[in-house]
């Protein structure tokens, strides 16, 4: 004798067991491989290490100017009178934190590099990500870990690997876009 509410009971039970036994598609890729493939990433870090060079060099030669200052002070130290030794010695100070500050300016938390780092990768970073949403979605997975984040992957099949995917998807795009 079923009656209304066994029945229902009976149909949610077994629906939640064919949906539970659905199974998870997951996927993985490899970000840091896929992006150092990608060929305007290569250039872009190309361009800011050139310019990371240039402010190195910057920085050097103050840090000369400021070596060659103090070897001056030194070598005039005793013939010149306190205050102008105290001067002198106000004016390294000074030139001590412009160079801190112009270190800060290039490669601080905030600094040009950072800046143009992400002003750089990031739409490359973008590109690719918008890639793997799109393989994901066709592909029906569930979830896409990277394997290069801080996510810990112990062990991972290849076949779940779809970081080659990815690359001929870009590669195919860019293919289109220069013609």
């Amino acid at each position: 004798m079923f009656n209304k509410h066994t029945f229902t009971i009976f149909f949610l039970m077994t629906s939640t067991i064919s949906i539970a036994q659905k199974g998870v598609r997951i996927a993985y890729i490899d970000f840091n491989k896929i992006i150092e493939e990608v060929s305007d990433y290569g250039d872009a870090i190309q361009s800011l290490e050139s310019k990371a060079e240039s402010w190195n060099k910057q920085i050097e030669i103050k840090k000369m100017e400021l070596k060659s200052m103090e070897n001056q002070l030194n070598s005039e130290k005793f013939l010149l009178t306190k205050e102008l030794v105290n001067d002198r010695e106000e004016e390294l100070l000074l030139y001590r934190e412009e160079i801190f500050t112009l270190q800060n300016k290039y490669f601080g938390i905030n600094g040009n590099y950072v800046r143009q780092k992400n002003k750089l990768i990031k739409p490359i970073q973008d590109r690719v990500l918008s890639v793997v949403r799109e393989i994901a979605v066709e592909k029906k997975f569930d979830f896409v870990f990277d394997r290069s984040s801080d996510l810990i992957m112990l062990y991972s099949q290849k076949n779940y690997d779809i970081s080659e995917l990815v690359l001929r998807k870009i590669n195919n795009q860019e293919k289109i876009k220069n013609r």
